[in-house]
């Protein structure tokens, strides 16, 4: 890290930047080892961190969930048991009090799977963030961002996946005629329609827009807080214990954030596909 990083600026750059896969100015395919190759590499480059971290962490959770359901016992349960069936419980509450638009079976294992994967993503913040980035510069890589939802592509990918649910349901429950409806005739009806029009496309547009902004922001900040503390190590004995001690704090808090995020993502996602399943006459 320290051969990467020579000045406070250059250190804050090398903790925001993505490792990158893509077309390089010389045509051929490789990493970035520059933000401005990044930059160059366009819409197509792979940030290989994001993507391998979501995965490794995807197959966790559910290796995981998996084991518990496996040995799961109708006697006296384990530590582990007891806290995935609360997991469960509370995510079949939450269900419950959000989604009254009849049944669909895949409501509820969505919701737990948003929870608990964006859970474990924000989780990452957590780490140190020199101890991953420092052993992969060991290994030749030039960058590693841990936390996937510190990348809009992340944060996007889901938000545009829960999106599409919402359009499928919305064209399942009230078909073509009666989705078109819904957002011409509302909220001023047949007259106000090119109005209506108007302001139901924004709204649509507007939901995974911000489902994907508010995590990304929230965790973004986050990061952005752990580096600047970082640096305070650096400044002398003095600054280094201040660092120590801000750095637990702002950890300790930042475990209700990382919860928070991933309860709110989940919990919209429920909302938004709720609405889509009612039908408006």
């Amino acid at each position: 890290m320290a051969g990467e990083a020579h000045t406070a600026a250059d250190y804050i750059k090398h903790h925001l930047q993505n490792l990158t896969f893509g077309r390089l100015p010389d045509g051929s395919w490789g990493l970035a080892n520059s933000p401005e190759q990044a930059k160059a590499m366009g819409f197509w480059a792979i940030h290989l961190d994001t993507l391998g971290v979501s995965i490794v962490l995807g197959v966790l959770f559910l290796w995981l969930f998996r084991r518990a359901a496996a040995s799961a016992t109708a006697g006296v349960p384990g530590g582990w048991q007891n806290f995935v069936e609360w997991v469960v419980e509370f995510i079949d509450t939450s269900v419950r009090g959000s989604f009254s638009g009849g049944r669909n079976d895949l409501i509820a294992p969505l919701a737990l799977t948003i929870f608990i994967w964006i859970f474990l993503l924000n989780l990452m913040d957590l780490v140190p963030i020199d101890w991953i980035p420092g052993l992969m510069a060991a290994l030749g890589l030039p960058y590693f961002k841990l936390v996937p939802t510190t990348d809009p592509n992340a944060t996007f990918g889901m938000s545009i996946a829960v999106f599409l649910l919402v359009l499928y349901y919305s064209f399942k429950i009230k078909g073509p005629g009666g989705f078109l409806a819904e957002l011409s005739l509302h909220p001023f009806g047949k007259w106000g329609m090119p109005a209506n029009l108007f302001l139901e496309t924004i709204n649509l547009i507007a939901k995974p827009v911000s489902l994907a902004l508010r995590l990304f922001g929230n965790l973004y900040a986050g990061e952005m807080i752990f580096i600047l503390i970082a640096l305070l190590f650096g400044a002398g004995i003095g600054w280094g214990l201040m660092a120590g001690f801000l750095q637990l704090g702002w950890a300790i808090f930042h475990i209700l954030i990382i919860t928070l995020q991933a309860f709110i993502f989940m919990t919209l996602t429920i909302v938004y596909l709720d609405m889509a399943h009612q039908e408006h006459h």
